[in-house]
């Protein structure tokens, strides 16, 4: 039997900089997911809000919250997913976290850091991928501002499952919802994003726009509001798709320089 991977997708506003507050939020809304899922989503610095003074979190509330989100998942047993601030020392990063069913967690760490709002001058930029192999699926975790730069998100791993965790605001929401659909479409893999809503304490609005993109850039799962948004993967379909479109095969053969 070809392998199925069930998504919830947690779109919700965010206390600004309270991560205590945010996990109680988020532990709420998990305990509302009545459906047998493998993987919940949460959005990009879901403990916090896109804030770029990281320095007022106390430096244990992300230990905190990675250990939160490690019992989550065994709760669960379902894996968990979403970013926080991480600090090492007096360097920060904007760092996702995959969290097993049985604890184990892997990182990614934020490759674009968002230049308008200066968070490259905040926050420590990754340089390298996650890839993640889960019930069957080759998963590619990435986070919002990477959305906008194709090359880094660039299927050559054969992935199958493209995820984008996000804070990504209303007034540009047109772009969001066009550039996860032609990420799902040029990289023929499921394309998933999960954005937040409501306005944050510098006062800019998000809308949401929570989607799922399948293979062809059909759109399979969109939220506006509040909720949890599921939707089921499949395997057997990528599977088809590729093999009758072989269009991955005539991808560019490049390698990163920097």
């Amino acid at each position: 039997m070809s392998p199925k991977l069930k998504l919830a997708l947690v779109q919700s506003h965010l206390i600004w900089e309270d991560p205590e507050a945010n996990r109680a939020l988020f532990e709420e809304k998990i305990q509302t997911i009545t459906e047998d899922v493998d993987l919940i989503i949460l959005p990009e610095m879901f403990s916090t809000g896109f804030t770029m003074n990281p320095e007022n979190i106390e430096a244990e509330e992300d230990r905190k919250t990675v250990e939160w989100m490690r019992k989550v998942a065994e709760q669960c047993n379902a894996a968990l997913i979403g970013s926080i601030v991480f600090s090492e020392g007096k360097t920060y990063r904007n760092r996702l976290f995959f969290v097993d069913p049985n604890g184990n967690p892997k990182t990614y760490d934020k490759r674009h850091t968002f230049t308008l709002a200066g968070e490259d001058k905040v926050y420590e930029a990754g340089t390298s991928k996650l890839l993640l192999e889960y019930k069957g699926f080759k998963i590619c975790p990435l986070i919002c501002y990477d959305l906008r730069f194709p090359v880094w998100a660039r299927n050559v791993e054969n992935y199958d499952v493209l995820i984008y965790v996000a804070n990504w605001p209303k007034p540009r929401i047109a772009a969001w919802d066009t550039l996860l659909k032609a990420r799902a479409i040029e990289n023929m893999a499921y394309c998933v994003g999960v954005n937040r809503i409501g306005v944050d304490g510098l006062g800019y609005e998000y809308s949401g726009h929570s989607a799922v993109y399948d293979t062809l850039g059909n759109q399979i799962a969109y939220s506006e509001k509040k909720e949890v948004l599921y939707t089921t993967l499949e395997k057997n379909d990528i599977d088809i798709t590729r093999n009758k479109l072989k269009f991955l095969e005539d991808r560019d053969d490049f390698n990163l320089v920097k």
